[in-house]
């Protein structure tokens, strides 16, 4: 027997529903299991009326974000903020990617991690996303092929580059907009009267 007369073989697929690596078809498994990620993600990412960037921050912690942009992003508050300043921007998916992205980081399940993998690059990387990130070809090229096996650092490269671009990008204009100006205005003290 040749090899020519040899089949083929098929890549290994870990979407027992068919062939497709980016898990862009529409079959009812592939639905069923982006509607729960989609619930997760977006309960996770709404603000909660016990959660600790619910609580005005503090003088100092609104004046420190003024002096990094890393300070600004390791505050919940800060993010919760920022976030919502990206929104006014149009601009709020490159803050929903990070924190996927650093949600994924967390990750220690493979087959969790191929799941989340997948859809982040649907939400984020694909070209047909309604929220895709800017990211360069290079970055772009590197992701593909990182998603024929996926880890829980997959878009490393692509959330420095959003990063970056926040940092040089929004995070200037947030630290003029009215919204932060706002914030460091001195708090009338609240009244304990009902």
């Amino acid at each position: 027997m040749s090899s020519h007369d040899v089949a083929p073989r098929a890549a290994p697929s870990r979407n027992p529903c068919c062939l497709c690596w980016c898990c862009c078809c529409s079959c009812s498994w592939n639905q069923e299991r982006r509607r729960t990620w989609q619930a997760s993600r977006e309960s996770k990412l709404q603000p909660l009326s016990s959660c600790a960037a619910c609580a005005p921050p503090s003088p100092e912690e609104v004046q420190s974000w003024a002096q990094s942009f890393d300070k600004l992003m390791h505050s919940p508050a800060g993010r919760s903020v920022f976030r919502a300043f990206l929104r006014t921007e149009y601009s709020e998916e490159n803050m929903l990617f990070w924190l996927a992205c650093e949600e994924l980081k967390t990750e220690a399940n493979q087959h969790v991690v191929d799941e989340k993998a997948r859809l982040i690059y649907e939400d984020y990387v694909s070209i047909l996303s309604p929220k895709e990130v800017s990211l360069d070809s290079r970055v772009r090229e590197g992701i593909n092929r990182k998603m024929q096996e996926p880890s829980a650092h997959t878009f490393d490269d692509a959330q420095l580059q959003i990063y970056t671009l926040m940092h040089r990008d929004s995070y200037p204009r947030f630290l003029s907009s009215p919204t932060y100006r706002a914030l460091l205005l001195p708090q009338p003290p609240q009244s304990s009267e009902a």
